[in-house]
């Protein structure tokens, strides 16, 4: 299954484990009103992209 992390801490959070709060924004516009909802005076912008091969293994 691929899933990006705002995805699995959903899952997580209707099952009611703890994960920190976040937004996930797709323009620079929503990442805006995301810091603006969360408030406070910093923020961490993350990508996250389906990419690569982690999950491989060699055989």
């Amino acid at each position: 299954m691929k899933i990006h992390e705002y995805q699995g801490k959903e899952i997580l959070r209707q099952f009611g484990v703890p994960v920190p709060r976040g937004i996930p924004a797709f323009t620079v516009q929503e990442a805006v009103e995301a810091a603006q909802k969360l408030g406070g005076p910093v923020w961490v912008v993350k990508a996250q992209i389906h990419a690569g091969a982690a999950a491989r293994v060699a055989a």
